[in-house]
C-alpha cells in the first residue's frame, strides 16, 4: 500500500509549505534519507527527506504549489501501485478571498456586482445579449454599456488581459460609440526607455516569507509602543582601524589566523553586543505579564535576500571576539541568501541590526523585532564639517545610528545610554578588540 509523505511543520510558525522544487521524478528509485524535495517555509528553504524506500509513485504536490501542513504532497510504494490521493486541508481560507479579489476591477465594480445579477436575470436571450456576455467586461461596464445604449463589441479595454471597464464605456460614448483609434506608441504600462524597463499592472502572489514579514511587522507596530532616538557618530577612526586590520590580515596565510576580511558592519556587530553587555536593561524582552531581562546576547541583523528579510542570530555575541563574530555572520550571511538557514538559526534573539548604509540611505527607523525591546539602524558614513577639541572646523566622517525602543520594555534614559556605549565603542574601536 502506498506511504503518503505530508507536508511537514518546520518552524514553530508555519502554517503552509510551498514545495520549492523536486529533486527526485516519479518513478525514481527512493532509499530512506534521500532528499526528495525542497519546502519553502515562512523562514527559509529546507530539504525534505524520504523515510522509507520504495518508488516515487506520484508528485501529489507541484512545484511552487502552496500546502497546507499535513496535507499529502507525494506517495512512495512499490512500481506499479495505485495511488488513490486523500482529500487535502485548503492551504489557506485567505487565498480563496485573494482569488476573488483577483476578479474584481474596482470598488465601484464591487458594489455594481447585486444589481448586476439582477440586471442578468431580467435580459432577454437576444444574440446582442449572448455576444455581451462573451465579452470581457467588468459588471459595472456591462450595466452602463446596457443604460447608454453603447455596443461592448466596438470598445476596446483598457483593464487587465483587456477587460472593459467603466471608463472605456464612458469615453466610447464620448467618441460616439466607435472603437479608439490604435496609436502607434505602446501603452505607458510597458513602455521600455533606455536602461529602464516600466513593468507592467499585476497581482503578485505573496509568497510564505513576505506574508509572515507582513504579519509580524503589523503586530509590532500595532502593539508594541515605539519611540526612537539618533545619534551621530565620527567613524573615522572606525574606518582607520578597519583598513590597518584588513591590510595586516591580508598578508597572513588562513592557517594562521588570515583569510579574513572585516567589514564596516563586522564592528558594528561586535559594538552593538558589547554595548548591551554594558547597558544591559536594554537587553529585555516584553512577555506581556513579564520582562525577561537576557543574560546573553543573541544578536540578530538583516540580510536583504530577493522576496523579504532574513534575520540570522550570532549567539552569544557578547563573548567572541570581533573575528568570531565576522566569520559567523559571512557564513550566515552565505546560507540566508542561499535559503538554507535553519529555524533555529533565525530564533530567540535578543535585540536586532538592520543597516542600510550600503545603499546610501543617511538615516532611518526600524520596526522592532518583537520580542526584543529594540532594534539599532545603521546609515551611512557621510564627510560632514565637525569642530574638533581644538575648536577647528574639519572634515569628520560622520555615521548616524538610530534605535526603535518597546516603551513597555525600556525608557528613553536606557535607550540614550545604550546609544551613548554604542558611540564610545565606535570612536574608539581598540575597545572592541579588548
Amino acid at each position: 500500500m502506498a506511504t503518503f509523505i505530508d507536508m511537514p511543520k518546520l518552524s514553530d510558525t508555519m502554517t503552509v509549505g510551498t514545495v520549492a522544487n523536486w529533486l527526485k521524478n516519479e518513478g525514481d528509485a527512493i532509499e530512506a534519507g534521500d532528499v526528495i524535495a525542497e519546502i519553502e517555509t515562512d523562514k527559509a528553504t529546507m530539504e525534505l527527506e524520504a523515510f522509507e524506500d520504495g518508488i516515487l509513485l506520484k508528485q501529489i504536490a507541484k512545484a511552487g504549489e502552496q500546502v497546507a501542513i499535513g496535507a499529502p504532497i507525494a506517495a512512495i510504494g512499490e512500481e506499479g501501485e495505485e495511488v488513490e490521493v486523500p482529500d487535502a486541508p485548503k492551504a489557506d481560507a485567505k487565498e480563496d478571498k485573494k482569488e476573488e479579489k483577483k476578479k474584481e476591477e474596482n470598488n465601484s465594480d464591487e458594489k455594481s456586482e447585486k444589481d448586476d445579477s439582477s440586471s442578468k436575470s431580467e435580459s432577454s436571450s437576444t444574440s446582442s445579449s449572448e455576444s455581451d456576455s462573451r465579452i470581457k467586461a467588468s459588471p459595472l461596464a456591462k450595466k452602463l454599456a446596457k443604460s447608454e445604449g453603447v455596443d461592448l463589441a466596438s470598445i476596446e479595454g483598457t483593464g487587465p488581459n483587456g477587460r472593459i471597464v467603466k471608463q472605456d464605456v464612458l469615453d466610447a460614448k464620448k467618441s460616439g460609440g466607435s472603437k479608439p483609434a490604435k496609436s502607434d506608441s505602446k501603452p505607458a504600462a510597458s513602455v521600455t526607455l533606455p536602461g529602464l524597463a516600466i513593468a507592467e499592472d499585476a497581482d503578485l502572489p505573496v509568497s510564505g516569507m513576505r506574508g509572515t514579514i507582513a504579519k509580524r511587522l503589523v503586530e509590532s507596530k500595532v502593539n508594541a509602543p515605539h519611540f526612537y532616538l539618533q545619534i551621530e557618530v565620527n567613524a573615522a577612526n572606525l574606518l582607520a582601524t578597519r583598513a590597518k586590520i584588513n591590510a595586516d590580515l591580508a598578508n597572513v596565510p588562513p592557517e594562521h589566523g588570515g583569510g579574513i576580511k572585516l567589514t564596516v558592519n563586522d564592528f558594528i556587530l561586535k559594538a552593538s553586543a558589547e554595548a548591551l553587555r554594558r547597558v544591559p536593561t536594554m537587553n529585555r524582552s516584553w512577555q506581556g505579564s513579564t520582562i525577561r531581562q537576557n543574560g546573553a546576547v543573541h544578536l540578530a541583523f538583516g540580510v536583504a535576500i530577493e522576496d523579504g528579510l532574513l534575520t540570522p542570530v550570532i549567539r552569544n555575541a557578547e563573548s567572541k571576539t570581533l573575528k568570531q563574530i565576522a566569520t559567523e555572520a559571512k557564513e550566515l550571511i552565505g546560507k540566508a541568501r542561499s535559503k538554507k538557514l535553519s529555524p533555529a538559526e533565525m530564533s530567540d534573539s535578543t535585540f536586532t541590526v538592520t543597516n542600510l548604509g550600503m545603499f546610501g540611505i543617511s538615516s532611518f527607523y526600524g520596526i522592532i523585532n518583537t520580542p526584543n525591546a529594540g532594534i539599532l539602524s545603521v546609515g551611512a558614513t557621510e564627510k560632514k564639517p565637525i569642530v574638533n577639541d581644538a575648536g577647528e572646523i574639519v572634515v569628520g566622517q560622520i555615521m548616524t545610528i538610530g534605535v526603535s525602543c518597546d516603551h513597555r520594555a525600556v525608557d528613553g534614559a536606557v535607550g540614550a545610554q545604550y546609544l551613548q556605549a554604542l558611540k564610545t565603542l565606535l570612536e574608539t574601536p581598540a575597545l572592541s578588540l579588548i
